[in-house]
């Protein structure tokens, strides 16, 4: 199983394209921990996340009930605002190469932009 795995990696120093999202359920408030892969972007104030198994994702839809999350990516943790749910060819247009090409075969995407430093 892969899972255990990625979320041991998910979040470290040293693994980029592995983060951890942070989210709290939209009924029952309980604080989790999912492991996620984010899609480079050609702007670095936005996170781009696919969603293989479509706009329904349990933590995606948390995330929308909630505005927001944060991510502990690379060692860093980030606050993240302004979560949108999109189609395939938005996040394909707002993903560098070559990652666009597979962003822009799931179902949807969910971006979300870093809060400003304060």
């Amino acid at each position: 199983m892969t899972a255990p795995l990625a979320k041991a990696l998910a979040g470290r120093r040293g693994v980029p394209l592995w983060a951890l999202i942070r989210h709290r359920g939209r009924r029952s408030g309980t604080a989790y921990e999912t492991p996620i892969a984010i899609v480079p972007t050609r702007d670095a104030a936005i996170i781009l996340i696919g969603l293989p198994w479509g706009r329904n994702t349990n933590w995606a839809r948390n995330v929308m009930a909630d505005a927001g999350a944060s991510l502990r990516r690379n060692g860093r943790d980030v606050v993240l605002t302004e979560p949108r749910i999109i189609d395939p060819g938005e996040a394909a247009d707002l993903a560098r190469a070559p990652f666009d090409r597979v962003i822009g075969r799931f179902p949807a995407a969910i971006v979300l932009r870093r809060q400003a430093d304060r």
